[in-house]
């Protein structure tokens, strides 16, 4: 089933031929409760009712401490997809229904005390959970719990969200902004004309509102299962590949939610990394252009750049999955500097590729990535820069499976590495969040393969009263042969393993692409971005080499702060945004520019 909109579970059906007339509105879950103390108890449902279901529709049996075999026999008598246990089931329990081929789904009644930590048991041996009003009985109650109480879950493992759900609730649910959104709803009896029986008319129309109201959220912030954003991502690997991948797979999503690995993380993001980055009131630019402008000051992270939030990950992961050798690829030197630092402390060896233009024009990030002691492996191959690097990173990493972990340093790449480096650099936008009084009107931020960006924007797409800007790197400018605006001018094809947007010629040949930025000098673009500016829910433009350079000079002189060009790029877009002068922008400053010195300087001096 497609993820990119808010699933339905319409539960507690009993009568035949209302059970049809809710199949017809093609929800993506359907509930049937075999708990004998229910009122919706599915007694003597006759089992071809269920057997003829749309496979389209997930048909879930929910029980309450109930015996496997019991489970078992009714599941192969309705040919239940999936089960929802109610009750005191043990992760052990689950396991043993899950090891049966079953979708399970794991209920729990939260209250204003309830602790998230006991749901760690279960990532591993449940695929959702559902969160439902706590009572004294087992079963929902039809009422509410305090929603926002999930602020404090810290897991990311799809949910349910169910307790009193009625027609006018979609819009509040909306407007909670949670950190993780629910994958979907579960209604009962609020949508009711007697117990079992669903009003067809409320139900139609709040499938109506979700359709409507979640149609801009045709952009999914998480891939689906084969690692597709829409029509953008997935694994295009040879086969010499596979078995790196697949472990990356299956693990990666167990490991980050683990606690304490998350412990671990989050104290290296606090106390080495310097997180939280501060969202600085930028009054002089403000004055200038008339509107109220912030920066995300990622530029004052450790090692000068967003990417070290990003290799911190990374970097604890490989541990944990007992690798002893860290490669990794790099542009503007910023991911290899990052990579080489966090390699250092956690006492790894580290090769990072780097095409030889980029080791000319990015000579301070290399003398810094050796003296971390990094060995850097320059690429003479094609244009000499990202692209080229990338592809020998992955040459060695096809040639070292055991012992090597590839920190890709961008949201391109097979699946899972959009989606890995999302969730580290996801942290951006949750901290804009929390230190904004408000939300902002706009974000933002340049976009190369899409690091930077995605993190900036992250915790705001699913509300759609942010503006979201993507700034690529026109070079010379769109209509030259001298650009890297890969959505301006390219189109769908695979490169480095991922299907998305990119520039290539009409045999499919990939065409060099062209930034004074050496961050932003990449021939495609991360798949999650190509999913958002087909969807529409980013908008994406481009700036060119010299606009980048008089922008960074501006912020240089009127708030005393030297941009990288990757960051100068969406400085530079603020004098077309034109926001209203209450209007509150917020500015990724994804990297600081000492490493661009020489660049700036032979410009200014012309």
């Amino acid at each position: 089933m497609n993820s990119s909109k808010l699933k339905l579970k319409v539960c507690g059906l009993k009568n035949p031929t209302n059970i049809m007339e809710v199949v017809d509105l093609q929800p993506g879950f359907t509930g049937f409760i075999f708990y004998p103390k229910s009122p919706r108890y599915a007694e003597n449902l006759d089992p071809q009712i269920l057997h003829n279901l749309s496979s389209e529709i997930c048909s879930v049996g929910v029980f309450v401490n109930e015996s496997s075999s019991t489970i078992m026999e009714i599941v192969n008598r309705y040919k239940l997809r999936a089960v929802q246990l109610h009750g005191d089931e043990t992760p052990s329990d689950c396991k043993n229904l899950k090891n049966q081929g079953l979708v399970v789904i794991k209920a729990f009644g939260v209250h204003n005390d309830f602790d998230f930590t006991i749901l760690e048991d279960y990532l591993s041996v449940c695929d959702y959970f559902l969160f439902d009003t706590k009572t004294s009985k087992h079963g929902g109650s039809g009422q509410k719990f305090n929603w926002k109480i999930l602020n404090t879950n810290p897991y990311s493992k799809p949910y349910f969200l169910s307790g009193g759900i009625g027609p006018t609730d979609l819009e509040k649910i909306s407007k909670l902004n949670l950190s993780h959104p629910p994958f979907g709803i579960d209604v009962n009896s609020q949508f009711e004309t007697k117990p079992g029986e669903k009003d067809i008319s409320k139900l139609n129309d709040f499938m109506k509102q979700i359709n409507t109201h979640y149609a801009s959220a045709n952009s999914q912030t998480t891939p689906d299962t084969d690692g597709f954003y829409g029509n953008y991502g997935g694994a295009f690997i040879p086969e010499l590949l596979y078995p790196n991948v697949e472990e990356l797979r299956n693990n990666y999503l167990r490991i980050l939610e683990d606690l304490s690995f998350k412990e671990e993380q989050n104290q290296l993001l606090k106390d080495y990394v310097g997180r939280p980055t501060p969202l600085y009131f930028a009054k002089r630019l403000s004055e200038h252009f008339n509107t109220q402008v912030y920066l995300k000051r990622e530029d004052l992270c450790h090692t000068g750049a967003h990417k070290i939030n990003n290799t911190i990950g990374q970097i604890l992961l490989a541990k944990k999955l007992g690798k002893t050798r860290i490669i990794a690829e790099t542009g503007a030197g910023q991911h290899g500097v990052a990579t080489a630092t966090a390699a250092a402390l956690m006492n790894l060896p580290c090769i990072v590729y780097m095409g030889a233009l980029d080791i000319e024009r990015q000579a301070p990030n290399v003398s810094r990535m050796r003296m971390l002691g990094a060995e850097v492996r320059a690429v003479h191959s094609g244009s000499k820069t990202l692209k080229d690097a990338t592809n020998e990173a992955i040459r060695d990493w096809i040639n070292n499976p055991e012992d090597t972990h590839y920190i890709l340093g961008s949201v391109v790449g097979p699946h899972p590495y959009p989606d890995m480096v999302t969730r580290f650099q996801a942290v951006i936008s949750e901290e804009i969040k929390h230190q904004m009084n408000g939300l902002p009107d706009y974000v933002l931020a340049c976009v190369g393969g899409g690091s930077n960006a995605i993190g900036a924007f992250y915790h705001f797409l699913k509300n759609k009263t942010v503006q979201l800007y993507g700034i690529e790197a026109a070079g010379y400018g769109v209509n030259t042969n001298k650009t890297a605006a890969t959505l301006a001018v390219g189109s769908s094809g695979v490169i480095h393993a991922s299907k998305t947007i990119l520039m290539q010629t009409e045999d499919g040949q990939i065409i060099e692409p062209h930034s004074i930025s050496a961050g932003l000098d990449y021939p495609g673009i991360g798949p999650i971005h190509s999913h958002l500016h087909e969807t529409n829910r980013v908008k994406y433009v481009s700036i060119t080499d010299e606009e980048a350079l008089e922008a960074g000079y501006l912020l240089c002189k009127l708030e005393g702060i030297i941009p990288a060009l990757e960051s100068a790029h969406a400085l530079a877009y603020l004098k077309y945004l034109k926001p209203q002068p209450h209007e509150k922008v917020v500015v990724n400053l994804s990297g600081r520019g000492d490493k661009d010195l020489d660049t700036y300087l032979q410009y200014f001096e012309k």
